[in-house]
């Protein structure tokens, strides 16, 4: 009896599209593990919600985005694009992270990844009353909001499936010391140093905990970079010798020590967590020492205009020092890095931080 043509074209489609979807799959980027990207924090990582707050703290005006897609200033205090914007790409997910409270993006943009952070902010509520940002607890309000547009775009079973394996990302803390403690009298006279980072401490695994509670389960904490060696402290401490203040270097480094052992307690007591720590304080710490094999030329300022002090407002078009390649600066203005850096710390981030997410707890 000859054989059903028909029924060999069927099983031949099968086999080739079986083994041609096991060849894709065992070579996708991680980015098939995550549906989404999800992220709290400072300006480090803020996609521009702060354009659509009240506070001075603003950075939706050039040059700042000079080198983003179009030449755009989103909001974001940078020249170009964030760490976590890279990050989103690199594991199969849009190039940028939009801010929520961007009106020009909705469910059907958030559903794949979030933005929740905000210049100025810190663990510390009194952190985020400085400059009129955002505080941790009104990200975490909106991140409970977020949940429900979620469930009701996709349903409740579908909604639980993607908070539960998005990536998480929380990047905080520098406010906290340079905007708050050291800036202003309240905290500096109720807390030790040392008090006041196990303060902060306690709120970072209350809002962990928080967000573990609402599905979230693939989180990655962030290191402090050296924050002593911001281009703005070294302004300062120019006044006193000069380089970067070893005191601000000690506590960030006393701090991320902290943090750790924050991720090893938590991976213990919270059923199903997958919390890592992302060392960028080393990758900062790499670059600094050997700028040149980065291609950069400039550690210790900022490009943006003097690249001593100023941020912000103080960050214009109008200012004709800024310099004319960021890409060779560490720095894009007195506090904040440049898209080159963010792209050195992404990839630092998905080389040794996000292969951890899959490995087996011993």
């Amino acid at each position: 009896m000859a054989p059903d043509v028909s029924l060999l074209c069927i099983c031949f489609c099968f086999c080739y599209c079986y083994c041609w979807g096991c060849f894709f799959f065992a070579h996708a980027s991680a980015g098939s593990r995550f549906p989404a990207i999800i992220v709290f924090g400072d300006s480090s990582v803020d996609a521009g919600n702060n354009d659509f707050v009240d506070t001075v703290l603003r950075s939706d005006f050039a040059p700042y985005g000079r080198d983003f897609k179009g030449g755009e200033a989103t909001g974001r205090f940078c020249n170009g694009r964030l760490a976590t914007d890279f990050i989103s790409e690199a594991v199969g997910l849009r190039p940028t992270v939009p801010a929520y409270l961007d009106p020009a993006h909705g469910i059907e943009d958030f559903a794949i990844g979030v933005c929740f952070a905000s210049a100025g902010t810190g663990y510390d509520n009194a952190t985020s009353d400085v400059l009129g940002s955002i505080p941790m607890w009104k990200e975490l309000e909106f991140f409970k909001e977020y949940r429900r547009r979620l469930q009701t775009y996709m349903g409740r079973r579908r909604a639980a499936l993607t908070l539960r394996n998005a990536l998480y990302i929380i990047s905080i803390g520098t406010n906290d010391f340079l905007e708050n403690y050291y800036l202003l009298p309240v905290r500096s006279l109720t807390y030790t140093i040392e008090e006041y980072q196990d303060f902060l401490i306690r709120l970072a695994e209350r809002f962990i905990v928080d967000i573990y509670r609402l599905g979230a389960r693939r989180i990655a904490l962030t290191a402090l970079l050296p924050m002593g060696c911001l281009p703005l402290e070294r302004t300062v401490s120019a006044l006193t010798g000069g380089g970067c203040s070893e005191e601000y270097n000690k506590v960030a480094a006393q701090f991320n020590a902290k943090q750790m052992a924050l991720v090893e307690k938590l991976n213990v007591k919270l059923p199903g967590l997958r919390l890592i720590y992302s060392d960028v304080h080393r990758m900062y710490i790499e670059v600094m020492r050997r700028p040149a094999s980065f291609g950069m030329e400039n550690i210790e300022n900022g490009c943006c205009a003097t690249g001593l002090f100023e941020m912000g407002y103080m960050c214009n078009r109008w200012n004709p020092f800024t310099c004319p390649d960021a890409d060779k600066y560490l720095f894009w203005d007195a506090f904040h890095p440049t898209e080159k850096m963010n792209k050195i710390t992404s990839d630092s981030f998905v080389k040794y931080a996000l292969p951890k997410f899959f490995v087996k707890h011993v």
